[in-house]
């Protein structure tokens, strides 16, 4: 694993500096994501670290700029920076600039460059950290030699060096980096495994310097340029160009043989201990020219210069070999200038190498374990904290004092007051103090007896000392434990133990009498005091005591949030003193003058904090809280105070939290030492601060006493502890432990009390533990925990129980470092802790979905070579992926996938679903595993249907696709999203599932054909004994439900894809039934003569529309079939509908001779019906012999329907008998049969229907009373018919044509001759009678006069014929035009009713001929119409018909007269009713009105007088 770091500097923005902007970088390697703050400005500016762990060298760095916005950011540019490409070294340079760009360029889902700059810029330092998986040898022997080289100051190299340009792609995910400063002087970074870093103290503390801080001198530069001509590899990326001096003059001898444990001296470090503060800036700078970076290739080159001079002496023989052992991880290293010399704080430390899988950041300095003289320093002060404890204190025993001279309280300095009892006084050590000031009073008696009585040699005095002594011994006995384990944990010999525990003892009795101290205090400012003026403010200063010696600051008025930087210097000679620091309102009103005469207390109180001597070392920038001196203070707000202490004695040694960070160190890694390197858990007692309890009884009481007796406050013991568990976080138990101590720690910066009103921030940055070091402790630690959930299957494995506690401690971990962030960091938008697991789920879903896949196509394609039979070179392409073989794989992937999936919603979430609304572990598996296979299964169906030839038949398409759409119903349970949205996969399927369709229809085509004529061939057998139908329904319709039932079990969720599949289904039910209903027809007429036969073909069609029905309702009906498959199957209903009246009416033909008979035989009996007759029996009689032929056939058929036939059919056949029967009769007895229309065939129809042989003269006309009997018969038969509802509807017989033509003709034989024609005008209409211009035969101009006086009882029509034109004839001779004009109405039987003009030669004549026809008004004029005809005069033979044209008056009845040209047409044109009346009419040959208008209206063109072509007017 290699530690990648970087550090964003700043960015160019080419924009409008009045535009606002807000900008962010993105980094990205691998699966992890960081992102910087947000900064406002056209040059914004970071200055932010990250680190990243990644064992890929052949990847890359993605940088992304991105512009915030209010709801989506904005993609500015990438870049991409190959990591081979990336210097290593241990210095932080300059920096270089990376030009962002539009586009990235993939190549196998990887990216492979980018294109299309932007005027985009960010500066980033990149570099790679030394490797620290050298052995102590190989390092000790390297930094020896790089020592000598740094010492020459000869001109330096320059380097330059090209990186190649690079992309990523783009990525909306971000994940946070804290800011990552490096940690102040007085500040420790010691971490097991921690890489050697240029910032780091631990490398300071051992005196070497960087690694990459090489200095060549300038007579090297031409051999090593010779020798890297011949080293360069050709084709490397990087191009570099090394100017160096001459190296011959280089000592490279090693005077000292080093071994593994041998400490390292640096030259400018004389004495081992930490270095002071400023020392570090002044640390020697290195002229020269620094080159930007170097080439690994250039590296190697002064690697083989250092070896060469190694080689001439044997005691390095061994470390040479261990240094070539790691000749390709020193060729990337960097080689840079030394710009600062290395400063010693703690000597005797050693390098140690990298454990694999710890994340570089948890690494421990090693300085608390190796440094034998901090180790042995930590040791004594841990015996003097537990030879005599806190916990063997004797408390004071306090007596009422009545003071007989003025005496002062020993804690707050004051005088007590008061005629008797003035105060307390300690009867064992003589100390007096008021009663408030009694609790605060904590020192021990009997230590202070023992340093008031050093200063005399009073008996008393001894016996204090004794008293002390045998409590020590007794301690010593009683807890022998506590002085062995510390014995072993520091690995101290007996007899050096024994005598160092003596000497402590003995100091211990002497007290502090020859300790001093110098201590200085910055008082630099307060916040949050309390008012104390009417004002609303207060006037603070600040007094500073220790011992006797007080000082005070000065006073800033009107001020709760005062600053004063000023500073103090104390000396103190006594371990208990105290630094008594508090803060007064200065008041300079009379009343505080006086009282300033009687009190030193003459302002008013703000608070105070009191600080014990004895726990000071080093330097400390802590915020104090304000605390109350009695309980009727009032008190509020925080004091900051910046404390420097120099003990006489100890001023080289390291602070008391240093000291007890090497304790707690080296307790915890003996505990795990001895516990098998496990980390022993020690039980919780489930009190309140059992969190505080970090080892067993023993180890916790020595943490314990240390903290006590050095003032180590019990959150850096929290922070100490969670330093070390960082190291062991994979131990099981750890992430707990870790979480709960985390969680506390939170809990102590961000649960800040009323009465301080100092911020969670503030307060972390003052901490001991060192912010800096702790941020980038949680920054890697949250890292690496990122790293092992996004394998949370591999590292948490569902048999183990116990790993999965860890997984959810692992994310109990991860939420209270994101609350860490964000309540006492006070960063920003931190990423929530369900985002980040939720992207390290996503990842380890996506490796895990990669790995089964993997997997199962090994398992699959060994299954099948083991059945190939020597086929194995084809398997892989045969029974692969997307091969037409691979059911079987993707059924075993779905199988595989869903058992996962299980085991996240069964077992993974009981320990992953800790944020109930945001994250569901069961759901992300469910949605994650989906989509992958989605991808997979969408390239696997693109190669199969991009293939030319067919790899599989449809059904298997078809069980691939219920696979798939299991797979996705089962995720779908899981997922609700995945059922809210509508999948993708059966577009994938569509053309695959069609063409299942196409090969069915072909299937069901030959089958509809044989299943019917097995129906055939069996006589159409019914399907049961109550059905009326055969078994050939059934089985077409059975065959296309188990269709249909198979698309409908896909389920398709996909609207469109479900309507091509229905409308793809709605085709083939098409042609099955067109085809089935197509077979019957044509073999109907086969099958007539059997009517049992036809009934149940007539049945099979309906049931074939009943069932077409339901399947159209199981298809979905109107309202989910789209609108072609509804149409189609609508228009097959009415077909099939169609069809069936087919069928009805050639069973309508069979019976249409019987029924004929039987109307003929009526008409007989009709015919013998003459004369009147009223009695009601004889009417009844005759009406029954009348229908008596008729019923007998009828009603025979209709039982024999009944049986044979379902209701539906039966009517069918019911209606079409109707129809005949009307027809019959109308025809056969009410009106003469005719065969069409025209005038010609109206004549041959009344001639041939007197020689009918069914009539006899007398009957050609039907007399009222046969009229009344036709009538009542008609009655009878409809209410046959009707059967009491269970037949045809009345109404329905009521609205047939055929019904209608019958009761109009019977209700017209009872009209008069003169209505007959007046109803036949008015039921006529002329207009386009010559049908345009094609078929008309010539014009005549005609003008007509209308006259009609109210007065008088005439009428008159005076008509002018003025010529004719363009008349068509082609007559053999003569043509000699005339016209005739004819008035048409009732009442003219007495009236002239024809004039006719001179006949004139030519198609144009001219006539001007006018005549006048009068009549009475006993009917309007709207009631008549002219019939102007233009005949050919022919001699001694009847006058030819050129054309006719009929006029209604009524047309012209408004205007009373009309002059116009008047299209001659070759005959009239009269509807339906006009033919009845003219039928009725032509049976009255005895009315010679009506014989007359039944010429005039048959009149029509003939035949020789067609009109010429040429003739017609164009």
């Amino acid at each position: 694993m290699s530690l990648l770091c970087i550090k964003v500097k700043c960015a160019e923005l080419p924009i409008d500096r009045g535009k606002k902007t807000n900008t962010y970088v993105t980094l990205k390697v691998q699966n992890v994501k960081s992102s910087t703050i947000c900064v406002k400005g056209s040059d914004p500016v970071w200055e932010q670290d990250y680190l990243f762990e990644t064992n890929r060298l052949d990847l890359g760095l993605t940088i992304e700029l991105w512009e915030k916005g209010q709801i989506w950011d904005t993609l500015l540019g990438t870049e991409w920076v190959p990591l081979l490409s990336v210097p290593h070294c241990n210095e932080e340079g300059d920096g270089e600039w990376y030009t962002m760009y539009k586009r990235v360029e993939m190549k196998n889902s990887e990216i492979c460059g980018t294109r299309d700059p932007t005027p985009f810029r960010v500066k980033c330092d990149v570099r790679f950290e030394l490797p620290s998986d050298l052995t102590h040898e190989e390092a000790l022997y390297l930094q020896r030699k790089l020592d000598q080289i740094n010492e020459s100051n000869d001109e330096m190299w320059t380097v330059v060096e090209k990186h190649p340009l690079g992309s990523s792609q783009t990525s909306i995910d971000s994940d946070y980096r804290s800011d990552n400063s490096y940690p102040g002087p007085y500040q420790t970074t010691h971490h097991v495994n921690e890489t050697i870093s240029p910032h780091s103290p631990a490398l300071r503390a051992r005196g070497i310097p960087e690694i990459s801080s090489v200095v060549i001198p300038q007579e090297t530069q031409a051999d090593i340029q010779e020798k890297l001509h011949s080293d360069v590899e050709v084709g490397s990326e990087t191009e570099s160009r090394i100017f160096m001096p001459d190296m011959d003059s280089l000592s490279l001898n090693d005077d000292v043989e080093r071994k593994p444990t041998q400490t390292l001296d640096h030259p400018q470090s004389e004495t081992s201990g930490q270095t002071d503060t400023n020392n570090m800036d002044n640390t020697e700078q290195v002229s020269g020219e620094q080159g930007n970076s170097v080439a690994k290739e250039k590296w190697f080159s002064v690697f083989r210069q250092i070896q060469s001079g190694l080689q001439n002496t044997e005691r390095t023989q061994s470390a040479l070999d261990a240094l070539n052992s790691n000749r390709q991880i020193l060729k990337n290293f960097v080689i840079k200038p030394n710009r600062e010399k290395s400063i010693t704080t703690i000597d005797n430390i050693s390098l140690i190498t990298r454990q694999p899988g710890i994340t570089s950041a948890l690494l421990n300095s090693q300085a608390s374990l190796t440094d034998s003289d901090l180790k042995m320093h930590v040791y004594k002060k841990t015996l003097q904290a537990l030879v005599y404890p806190f916990s063997l204190t004797t408390p004071h025993n306090f007596s009422d004092y009545t003071a007989t001279a003025p005496a002062y309280c020993y804690e707050c300095d004051t005088l007590l007051w008061g005629v008797t009892n003035q105060g307390m006084r300690c009867t064992e050590c003589g100390v007096k103090c008021h009663r408030k000031c009694r609790e605060l009073l904590n020192a021990d008696c009997l230590q202070t007896a023992v340093e008031k009585g050093s200063k005399s040699s009073a008996s008393k005095t001894r016996n204090v000392v004794r008293a002390i002594q045998e409590r020590i011994e007794k301690r010593q006995v009683m807890k022998a434990d506590l002085f062995d384990q510390i014995r072993d944990v520091f690995v101290v010999s007996n007899a050096e133990h024994k005598a160092e525990l003596k000497l402590t003892k003995q100091a211990a009795g002497d007290g502090s009498s020859d300790w001093s101290a110098k201590i200085k205090i910055i008082v630099k400012r307060a916040q949050g005091l309390q008012a104390k003026d009417k004002t609303g403010s207060s006037d603070p200063y600040v007094t500073v005591q220790i011992g006797k010696q007080k000082e005070q600051t000065t006073t800033i008025y009107g001020e709760l949030n005062p600053v004063w930087n000023q500073e103090f210097n104390f000396e103190c000679h006594n371990t208990t003193d105290r630094i008594k620091v508090r803060v007064w309102d200065e008041d300079d009103d009379f009343k505080s003058k006086f009282k300033q005469h009687f009190n030193k207390e003459s302002d008013d109180f703000l608070g105070q904090t009191i600080i014990e001597v004895r726990t000071l070392s080093g330097e400390m920038d802590v915020w104090y809280n304000l605390e109350k001196r009695t309980d009727k203070s009032a008190v509020s707000g925080a004091i900051r105070l910046h404390i420097f202490v120099e003990i006489e004695g100890e001023e080289k040694v390291a602070s008391y939290h240093a000291q007890y960070t090497c304790l707690h160190e080296n307790i915890f890694h003996y505990a795990c030492k001895t516990n098998g390197g496990i980390v022993p858990i020690p039980k919780s007692s489930g009190e309140g601060d059992s969190w505080k309890v970090y080892f067993n009884s023993t180890s916790q009481e020595i943490v314990d006493e240390f903290a006590m007796r050095y003032g180590i406050e019990a959150i850096y013991q929290a922070m100490t502890h969670f330093s070390c568990l960082s190291s062991k976080y994979k131990c099981p138990g750890v992430p707990a432990v870790m979480s709960e101590l985390l969680a506390n720690i939170n809990a102590f910066y961000s649960h800040t009390t009323s009465s301080s009103q100092i911020s969670a921030h503030d307060r972390f940055t003052a901490s001991n533990f060192g912010k800096e070091r702790f941020v980038k402790l949680l920054d890697q630690l949250h890292n690496s925990l990122r790293i092992d959930l996004s394998s949370y299957k591999k590292n948490f494995p569902t048999s183990s129980e116990e790993k999965l506690l860890d997984l959810k401690s692992t994310v109990d971990l991860l939420t209270s470092i994101s609350f860490f962030r964000m309540k006492v960091q006070n960063l920003q938008s931190p990423p929530r802790a369900s985002q980040v697991v939720r992207g390290c789920c996503e990842a380890c879903l996506q490796s895990t979905y990669m790995h089964v896949f993997d997997h199962v196509t090994d398992d699959t394609q060994t299954e099948k070579r083991d059945q190939a039979d020597g086929a194995a070179p084809q398997i892989a392409d045969e029974f692969g992926p997307v091969s037409p073989k691979s059911l079987t794989f993707w059924k075993n992937l779905s199988a595989v996938l869903l058992a996962e999936i299980a085991d996240d919603r069964d077992v993974y979430s009981t320990y992953l679903n800790q944020f109930p609304n945001e994250l569901n572990i069961g759901q992300i598996s469910a949605g994650k595993m989906w989509s992958l296979f989605c991808e997979d299964l969408r390239q696997a169906l693109r190669k199969h249907g991009e293939s030319d030839r067919v790899l599989c038949p449809g059904r298997d398409y078809l069980n691939w696709q219920f696979q798939v759409k299991y797979f996705y119903s089962e995720c779908a349970k899981i997922c609700p999203s995945l059922a809210k949205s509508v999948p993708e996969y059966p577009k994938w399927f569509v053309d695959f599932t069609l063409r299942w369709l196409d090969d069915n229809e072909v299937l069901s085509m030959g089958y509809v054909s044989s299943i019917y004529d097995q129906d055939k061939r069996k006589g159409f057998e019914t399907s049961s004994q109550q059905s009326l139908f055969s078994c050939s329904v059934v089985d077409v319709f059975t065959q296309l439900s188990e269709s249909l039932d198979i698309i409908k079990k896909l389920e398709c969720p996909d609207v469109d894809v479900n309507n091509r599949y229905m409308g793809r289904f709605s085709i083939t039910v098409e042609m099955i039934l067109q085809r089935y209903a197509k077979t019957v027809v044509a073999d109907f007429d086969n099958t007539c003569e059997r009517e049992e036969i036809s009934c149940i073909l007539m049945n099979n069609l309906q049931r074939c529309r009943v069932e077409l029905h339901k399947l159209y309702e199981s298809m979905g009906g109107a309202s989910r079939l789209d609108g072609d498959a509804t149409g189609r199957l609508n228009e097959l209903q009415v077909k099939l509908n169609s069809r069936l009246d087919e069928l009805g009416r050639m069973f309508g033909k069979m019976y249409s001779p019987k029924i004929e008979e039987s109307v003929k035989r009526m008409g007989r009996e009709l015919s013998k019906m003459k004369g009147a007759n009223t009695s009601q029996q004889t009417n009844d009689s005759i009406l029954a012999g009348v229908l008596q032929p008729l019923m007998d056939v009828i009603q025979a058929s209709a039982m024999k329907f009944d049986r044979r036939c379902e209701k539906t059919v039966l009517k069918r056949v019911l209606k079409e008998l109707w129809r005949i029967i009307m027809v019959k009769i109308e025809k056969i007895i009410i009106l003469p049969p005719i065969s069409g229309h025209t005038s010609l065939q109206l004549l041959t129809a009344a001639k041939e229907k007197f020689a009918d042989p069914a009539r006899d003269e007398s009957s050609r006309s039907l007399t009222p009373r046969q009229c009344a009997i036709l009538s009542a018969a008609l009655d009878s038969v409809r209410n046959f018919f009707y059967e009491d509802g269970k037949g045809l509807r009345k109404n329905y017989m009521d609205q047939t044509p055929e019904f209608k033509s019958v009761q109009h003709a019977l209700s017209l034989y009872t009209q008069a001759t003169d209505a007959l024609i007046q109803t036949f005008i008015e039921s006529q209409t002329y207009r386009d009678s010559a049908g345009g211009d094609e078929n008309s035969v010539g014009e005549v101009n005609v003008q007509i006069d209308l006259f009609s006086h109210p007065g008088c009882s005439e009428q008159r029509v005076t008509v002018k014929a003025v010529c004719a034109a363009n008349l068509s004839w082609n007559a053999g001779g003569m043509f000699s035009p005339f016209v005739e004009v004819d008035i048409v109405g009732p009442y003219l039987s007495t009236r002239k009713r024809k004039f006719a003009t001179k006949a004139k030669s030519g198609t144009s004549p001219k006539y001007n001929e006018s005549y006048c026809f009068r009549f009475g008004n006993a009917a309007g004029l709207d009631k008549y119409e002219l019939q102007i005809a233009v005949k050919d005069y022919c001699f001694l033979r009847e006058d030819k018909v050129v054309g006719v044209v009929v006029m209604q008056l009524k047309e012209i009845l408004e205007q009373g007269s009309c002059a116009c040209w008047f299209a001659l047409a070759p005959n009239l044109r009269i509807n339906d009713a006009g033919y009845t009346i003219l039928q009725i009419l032509s049976q009255r040959s005895g009315d010679e009105m009506a014989r007359e208008f039944v010429r005039l209206k048959s009149v029509q063109r003939t035949e020789n007088g067609a009109a010429n072509q040429q003739d017609v007017p164009k």
